[in-house]
Parts: C-alpha cells; structure tokens; sequence
C-alpha cells in the first residue's frame, strides 16, 4: 500500500507517556479491525460456498468473476492513495466492502480442501503470524531496508503467478508457494513496525484514526495472503 512508502516523520520526543498511549490506542484499533475484516471475511466466504446461486453467480459467471478481482485490486490500490480526502467512517466501510469481497473470492477454498485443513492451516497462520507481528512491534532492529527488498520481491511473486497461469507448472507452484510464505511473513513484521513508528507521530485524531484502518488493511492482506499460501503446502484437498 501507499502509506508503507509514506515520508511522514515522527516529531521530536518530548516525553514518553503521551507518545506511548497514542500508539498504543492506534495498534489496539489496527488488530481489532484486522479482526473485524477477518469475521467477515470467514462469514461471506461460508455464505457464498453454502448457496449453489451465489457460487453460479459469482464463478460461473466470467465478468462477474475478473470484475471482482479487477475491483479489489482498485480498491487495494486507491484507497491509501485517496486517504486524506475520505472521512474516517468511510474508509472504515471501505475497508469492511473490501474485506467481504475478499471473503467471496476466497469461497471456493470450502471446496477444495477439507475443512480440518481449512482450520488447521488458519491456526498455523494465527500462530505465525503473532510471532512476526510481536516481533515487529518489539523489535529494536530498523526494518525498512528489508522492507525494500520486500516490496521489490512481491512484485516479482505476483509476475511468476501471472505467467504460471499460461505454464500451468507444478514446480514453479510449488517455488511460488514456498516464497509466498516466506515473503508474507517478512511483510507482517515490517507492516508492524511500519504502522508503530506512524503510529507514534502526533497525529490529528481523524488521521490516527485513518491510520488505523489503513494499518489494519495491510495486515489482514499479509495474513489472508500468508493463509493461502499455506494452504497449498498442507494439501488435504477433497
């Protein structure tokens, strides 16, 4: 997202307490609505894969099917860009909107594997995914160069998925699978740190409040993201 390569600086340190408490207030609201997103996710997701008309509607449908996808990659993309002109309620349902739209592209999962897989997989990505963000949020360590590579490498992983669409290789699968892991967990760890070190900058309220949605929007994609990619390692499809 946009905000990641954000040039906002925190202002000098003129006493702990308040610093403290505004991060804090900000990284409690980025997890609760990375949550929130999660649940509807999770509920869209059981919603579409249990009515045969919803799943026509939405995969046997071509248009319907890319006009989904086409939109939330816009939305992934306008909705940093577009953040200081929005209200903070309306980046909040936005984020909702995305988040149930997630939920609906990811329906088919309920089908292709098995649910104790599904769960499974869900609470090895809860586990992992808590780790590199306690690490993130701790960690003494500057991760923006990482982060750098980062980003440069999540670009060459979204151009290897596009052109194994047409190769259809079951190697290139399995290589994309396994850098797909290691990439979205490194992301989770710099998001962290990234929304902290934004987060402790003397923000006006309605951007705190912005940031904190923005914060819990890149998160809920390093853990959806990290999540399917797993999925592919443990298998179990029916």
């Amino acid at each position: 997202m946009d905000y990641r390569n954000n040039n906002m600086t925190p202002p000098p340190y003129f006493g702990g307490n308040t610093v403290t408490t505004q991060t804090n207030s900000v990284m409690k609201r980025v997890y609760v609505r990375m949550f929130v997103g999660l649940l509807i996710s999770a509920f869209c997701a059981l919603g579409v894969v249990s009515s045969p008309a919803a799943m026509s509607f939405f995969f046997g449908n071509q248009i319907v099917f890319w006009g989904l996808f086409i939109a939330m990659l816009v939305m992934a993309f306008v909705l940093p860009a577009r953040l200081t002109r929005m209200s903070t309620s309306t980046c909040l349902l936005l984020f909702c909107v995305f988040s149930a739209m997630m939920g609906v592209w990811i329906a088919p999962i309920f089908i292709v594997y098995k649910l104790g897989t599904i769960v499974s997989t869900f609470f090895i990505t809860a586990g992992t995914f808590g780790a590199m963000s306690i690490y993130g949020y701790f960690t003494k360590s500057d991760l923006s160069k990482i982060g750098t590579y980062l980003i440069m490498a999540l670009w060459g992983l979204i151009i290897a998925i596009v052109v194994n669409i047409f190769l259809k290789s079951s190697s290139l699968e399995w290589i994309i699978s396994i850098v797909g892991v290691l990439l979205f967990t490194g992301l989770t760890a710099w998001d962290t740190q990234t929304v902290k070190r934004l987060a402790a900058a003397n923000l006006e309220p309605q951007m705190a409040d912005k940031l904190a949605t923005m914060g819990a929007l890149n998160l809920y994609l390093d853990f959806i993201n990290l999540f399917l990619f797993l999925l592919r390692f443990v298998g179990g499809r029916d």
